[in-house]
């Protein structure tokens, strides 16, 4: 009988990083096998990169143009072209005036007057419809990159989540094997009853974890169907983009989280404009004609405003002092978001770091040492209860790596989700706009 049991260290280097492994396990006359792939591939640089998010990108953006949100979003910026053609229309139509006097001689009248927008009280308007349009596209723009990112974020989820339940599945039917093996051990004298009952506890365990791992995946795929309307989408791990990404991100006002904000002091300071243009007094100049009996009269008149009871300068006051509180504003969003820049490229080029490390540990050393671990307990040379402990140390290895991966992805969907520049960089990775209409009608 073949006795040759290899643990699952790491049954895979997480799908979606620097490395691929791919370990096949099969139970052979009693005697378990599980070795790493000699054939495992390397999948790095751009051409594997763009590849991957071919195969995916286009259909989850395609499902996402489709929420009913994100359609309102593009009334909203509808709405604001609209609104700018509104602004841009004389403030003032003519006034027609019609009279007539019943006297000795009859008399008829008829005058028109026009109201001039002297204060320009149209091209502020205008102006301000133009600046408001542009804070909502900033502003449609940065909601858009946080829903991708709210959404991209449950579907990592939902992948780890995944890898964590297949990793806890093989792990249980691995550890059942193993119990089949101790409990051949036990009868020929190899093995203890107590070290055949720390192998059912270990079986127990896995089952407890594998359970775990269940409802996790579970409560995944829920928060898929909420945010998409559907669980199953197509998705490959990106770490090799976002590692790529760490030191190319800066703070300017460009950016759609910034970008609102800076146009709100030039809303302010138009504002202060318009307040003056509101106030202004605005002549009105009118022509009429009248005829009295056989006489005939043609009259001009000019009328202006007079602003003794009130010259409006506290309202000017007013807006004069938005445009303080708008530049405030602005500086402290600006601060926020350059503190959130520091800490992501603080944070990301560690998890990097250690993120790569740590696949780098388990390429080198990772099948040989479950090998040996399991070479070692078959020879007796170590006891089962250090045996067990080793391949639970070995389990938390590969679950602690796909936590950090987790939180490479956390850390770069938060900074590209908050900073509004996460559909622009989604975009540039799509083969081409057609993709997605395509990938739209095959849904």
């Amino acid at each position: 009988m073949k006795k040759t049991i290899i643990a699952t260290l790491l049954l895979s280097v997480l799908a979606g990083g620097a490395t691929n492994i791919a370990i096949a396990a099969n139970v052979d006359n009693g005697a378990l096998t599980s070795p790493f792939m000699a054939n495992a591939i390397v999948q790095t640089q751009e051409v594997e990169l763009n590849a991957q998010f071919s195969q995916w990108l286009p259909q989850v953006m395609a499902r996402f143009n489709k929420l009913p949100e994100v359609q309102a979003q593009s009334a909203r910026a509808t709405q604001a072209t609209l609104g700018i053609a509104a602004a841009d229309k004389a403030v003032y139509n003519p006034e027609l005036g019609l009279g007539y006097q019943n006297a000795t001689e009859d008399t008829y009248s008829i005058d028109i007057s026009q109201t001039i927008d002297w204060g320009n009280k149209r091209g502020v308007a205008t102006r301000i419809a133009q600046l408001e349009s542009e804070i909502l596209l900033s502003s449609i723009a940065l909601e858009r990159s946080q829903m991708l990112a709210e959404r991209l974020q449950a579907l990592v989820e939902q992948s780890q989540a995944l890898k964590a339940l297949e990793f806890q599945q093989q792990q249980f039917k691995l550890a059942k094997a193993q119990l089949d093996i101790a409990r051949q051990r036990t009868e020929v004298g190899d093995l203890s009853s107590v070290e055949l009952q720390l192998m059912q506890l270990d079986v127990a365990s896995n089952a407890a974890d594998y359970a775990l791992a269940e409802q996790a995946s579970i409560a995944a795929d829920g928060a898929v169907l909420a945010l998409f309307g559907e669980h199953k989408l197509p998705f490959a791990d990106f770490v090799t983009a976002l590692i790529q990404q760490a030191n190319s991100l800066d703070v300017s006002p460009q950016l759609p989280a910034l970008k609102s904000a800076y146009q709100q002091v030039l809303v302010a300071k138009v504002t202060a404009e318009q307040a003056k243009a509101d106030t202004s007094a605005d002549p009105s100049i009118s022509l009429s004609a009248e005829r009295e009996g056989d006489e005939n009269k043609v009259g001009l008149g000019l009328s202006i405003p007079l602003q003794i009871r009130n010259n409006y300068s506290e309202t000017i006051a007013v807006a004069n002092q938005g445009i303080i509180i708008a530049e405030q504003t602005y500086l402290a969003q600006e601060r926020a978001l350059l503190q959130q820049q520091a800490q992501f490229s603080l944070s990301l080029p560690r998890l990097a770091a250690r993120y790569q490390d740590w696949s780098e540990l388990v390429l080198t050393s990772g099948a040989e040492a479950a090998k040996s671990l399991s070479q070692q307990w078959q020879s007796g040379d170590i006891n089962t209860s250090d045996y067990l402990q080793s391949q639970r140390q070995m389990s938390g290895s590969y679950l602690a790596g796909l936590a950090l991966e987790s939180a490479l992805y956390s850390s770069w969907l938060s900074w590209m989700g908050n900073s509004g520049q996460l559909e622009d960089y989604l975009n540039r990775q799509l083969p081409n706009q057609d993709a997605v209409a395509a990938a739209s009608v095959q849904k």
